[in-house]
């Protein structure tokens, strides 16, 4: 199988000098948090969440607004590309290993794709159930925590994802770099002299999504692939009796693949 078969060719593109608040407008409105960067259909890299939750966060950068600051200012350069009539096989030996969760597809040195993690799950077939892949040591957040703390556990424990949980351990939202970057996006409209205040009084109930889809233990790695791509996600948390019990990712589900 080629990877110009399961592609995606309509792809949402920003250019180098476009605003970081158009950049997190086009994810929020695509539902998407990675954005190929071009200049004239040349490829220069990749804007993502996470990138940009980086920069808005930075202290010395709290005085300028996600208005005034540029693309090119959170951009990812020296992608890995594939070709067209790259073998599918190729990607899938390197899934879960670290690296770009987007690969630009170039035709001489034009962007005519990209591939993703989604692209790739209609390939799962697997019926095992998910309770045989999930990570049962699971981080989690609480809607009283400050978002700060919730960014930091997630560069500290180099995870994409918080599960929220209540008082009583019921799952009640999901924090990720998404929710952060539209947080400290708001924080940079408030005046300087408020920044702090505000940052550190800003919850996770406050910026978290909700409700949370989510899979019994029994579901099959197949059912939970197409659960993700019927909702746009890249994880699932697994509960038994209300309790979570565990999280399956998209790499998770990839792994079964056999072609």
């Amino acid at each position: 199988m080629k990877i110009e078969q399961i592609m995606t060719t309509k792809v949402i593109t920003v250019g180098k000098n476009d605003s970081l608040t158009y950049v997190l407008e086009l994810m929020k409105k695509h539902a998407i948090t990675k954005l190929p960067v071009i200049d004239e259909k040349s490829f220069l890299g990749i804007v993502s969440d996470n990138t940009i939750a980086h920069k808005l966060g930075s202290i010395r950068k709290r005085a300028i607004t996600a208005s005034r600051l540029h693309a090119s200012s959170v951009i990812e350069k020296d992608i890995p590309y594939i070709a067209p009539d790259d073998d599918v096989q190729d990607i899938l030996r390197t899934v879960g290993e670290p690296g770009p969760t987007m690969l630009p597809v170039l035709n001489g040195g034009k962007l005519v794709g990209v591939i993703t993690k989604a692209n790739l799950l209609p390939l799962v077939k697997s019926r095992v159930p998910v309770s045989s892949m999930m990570k049962s040591h699971i981080i989690t957040a609480t809607p009283e925590d400050r978002v700060i703390h919730a960014r930091r556990l997630l560069i500290d424990k180099n995870i994409a994802r918080l599960p929220v949980l209540s008082d009583q351990k019921t799952l009640v939202g999901m924090i990720s770099d998404f929710e952060i970057a539209l947080a400290f996006a708001k924080v940079k409209d408030v005046p300087l002299g408020h920044q702090n205040r505000y940052l550190d009084e800003m919850l996770v109930r406050d910026v978290m999504r909700a409700p949370v889809v989510w899979a019994i233990p029994q579901l099959s790695a197949a059912a939970a692939a197409q659960t993700m791509l019927q909702h746009n996600i890249g994880s699932l948390p697994i509960l038994e009796h209300d309790r979570l019990i565990g999280m399956v990712t998209r790499t998770d589900l990839l792994r079964t693949i056999q072609l």
